[in-house]
């Protein structure tokens, strides 16, 4: 039961981003991209164009009170599952003409207001593609 409520909490999250990328004028490209190729394996939230970058979105969703930031659990190894994804999807889409950058959006949903409050951190990290 637990693992159902984070997942909708999850597919919310990344839903109320793709709206707020857009409106901040990303076009998106793919969502919840997978991919299991050889030892490369993972998936990629959101996959977006802000100009001549492809984004690669990680979304961290979080609910009530928290004591740290939802983007600090982008740990090092989640960075390099989430780079080597990226290599793959560009190659695999032909876009490795394109700069290619690593955003985070985070949401924190309020329990007591049912508001919640959302931060787009781009270049949240750097890896060689």
């Amino acid at each position: 039961m637990i693992s159902q409520n984070r997942k909708k909490l999850g597919d919310l999250g990344e839903n109320l981003a793709q709206s707020f990328l857009l409106s901040k004028g990303y076009m998106i490209l793919d969502k919840n991209f997978r991919c299991r190729f050889e030892n490369i394996y993972g998936e990629i939230d959101i996959i977006a164009k802000d100009q001549n970058f492809i984004c690669f979105v990680e979304v961290k969703t979080r609910f009530g009170n928290i004591h740290s930031n939802p983007s600090e659990s982008v740990t090092q190894k989640k960075q390099r599952k989430i780079s080597n994804v990226a290599q793959l999807y560009l190659l695999k889409k032909k876009l490795t003409r394109f700069n290619a950058r690593f955003d985070v959006v985070e949401l924190i949903f309020n329990i007591e207001t049912s508001g919640y409050s959302i931060r787009l951190i781009k270049d949240a990290f750097y890896c060689n593609l």
